[in-house]
């Protein structure tokens, strides 16, 4: 067998998932659709929403911020999935530098509710590992620094698969929608550089085109089997990488490896923020953050008084300022009143990113840090593991923090199961 039918059987077959793996699957389902909920808040949704309405007809499927609109499936799976990503808080596989929930879930959510019968919590939670697995694991496979928006390409081909398993499609389906995914992947590294909203709207797209290539297959339609590791496929566009660098290792349960953002930032900002969240409050004359390449080539951008949300949630010298200033992110203050604070700007001109010489292209941590007191003292900070990491669970504290700010954010319409039971609002439409 090769490694891409090695991926269409486990994506098919079906999985009891262990104690442990079926945990931290209910654990980021909470944590996706709180931060998705939230996201109604962010910037653009009001206009995403508005496009979406225009899509066909049969709207029977639920939109995380608003309890009482409906949208057909592919509307609903592309506002959601915006919606999840559009603040920068959602759940990542730092390894792989996917953010794996983001498509998944939301498409799943799109599939259950026009499911003819109900969807069994089982089947759900096993759908979403599976698919978070695929998207995960592809981006372990890769060996190559970010070329295209690797959370949408990966994220295509995680989500379709799960949306296959709740629609009931048989092996050898899976292997035209895993084809018919990749004839659908977009996403480039250019909306990420620029800091353009159109990064969440690549992630969207990614939701969207997991519904539409599982409804191609279901009307007849086939797609290029070898969508991997063949001559054009994901490993000689997107990635170089090796393919059996993941499916060797199928069943080890990559959810479980899944990073919960604490900050509404991009998680490259989180390993820095984390140190200083923990400083008494003193004046800070200086910060030099030591990081791996990918850090920099994230986050390490100039503050703009006319930058945009999205740009500011990627630059980690006003994010440093926010944070010394006001010991929290909060993304209230991604505002151009914000952005041109004159103290602001002046404090993050004392941040300096330095390139710690790490060969690994997708390493995001070990980090460190220097800090130096306007009294002159100096603190040497090391950051072997970034907050949120399965070694660094966030505390009852920070995780309350968290969910009492995403419950700020969300809409007065937004349905309270999607806090008090998650994967009861996941399954009941």
């Amino acid at each position: 067998m090769s490694a891409t039918s090695d991926l269409v059987a486990f994506a098919a077959a079906r999985h009891a998932l262990p104690a442990e793996v079926r945990a931290a699957t209910e654990r980021f389902v909470a944590d996706t659709l709180a931060v998705g909920a939230a996201g109604w808040s962010g910037p653009g949704l009001d206009g995403v929403l508005a496009t979406a309405k225009g899509w066909g007809e049969g709207a029977a499927c639920r939109l995380v911020g608003d309890a009482h609109a409906r949208l057909p499936a592919n509307g609903a799976a592309y506002v959601n999935c915006f919606a999840m990503h559009c603040l920068e808080w959602d759940a990542v596989h730092e390894g792989a530098v996917v953010h794996a929930m983001t498509a998944v879930v939301p498409a799943v959510l799109a599939a259950i509710d026009r499911a003819e019968a109900p969807v069994q919590p089982d089947d759900a939670m096993a759908a979403i590992a599976v698919g978070v697995d695929i998207a995960a694991g592809l981006g372990v496979a890769a060996s190559s620094p970010l070329r295209f928006f690797r959370p949408a390409i990966t994220g295509i081909y995680g989500a379709a698969a799960a949306v296959a398993r709740i629609e009931g499609l048989d092996e050898a389906q899976f292997a035209d929608v895993l084809g018919l995914a990749h004839a659908h992947a977009a996403g480039t590294m250019q909306a990420h550089t620029e800091g353009s909203i159109a990064l969440p709207l690549q992630f969207a797209n990614a939701a969207r085109g997991a519904i539409h290539a599982v409804d191609l297959v279901k009307n007849g339609l086939t797609g290029p089997h070898d969508p991997f590791e063949g001559p054009f496929g994901h490993f000689a566009l997107f990635e170089d990488g090796n393919l059996e660098d993941y499916t060797r290792d199928l069943g080890r349960w990559r959810i479980a490896e899944m990073c919960v953002k604490p900050y509404p930032s991009g998680r490259a900002s989180h390993a820095v923020l984390g140190a200083l969240a923990d400083l008494e409050n003193r004046e800070v004359a200086k910060v030099v953050a030591h990081v791996p390449p990918l850090i920099r080539h994230l986050v390490d951008r100039p503050h703009r008084p006319d930058m945009t949300p999205a740009y500011a949630r990627l630059c980690l010298p006003f994010l440093c300022a926010l944070m010394l200033t006001e010991r929290a992110i909060d993304p209230r203050r991604f505002t151009p009143d914000a952005f041109a604070d004159p103290a602001l700007a002046a404090l993050a001109t004392r941040v300096e990113i330095r390139d710690d010489g790490n060969d690994d292209p997708n390493a995001m941590a070990p980090q460190r840090v220097e800090v130096e007191f306007a009294d002159g003292e100096r603190r040497d900070i090391a950051i072997p593991v970034t907050l949120g990491s399965p070694e660094r669970l966030l505390d009852s504290r920070q995780s309350a923090a968290k969910y009492g700010l995403c419950r700020e954010l969300a809409s007065r319409t937004c349905d309270p199961r999607i806090f008090d039971d998650p994967i009861g609002y996941l399954v009941n439409a």
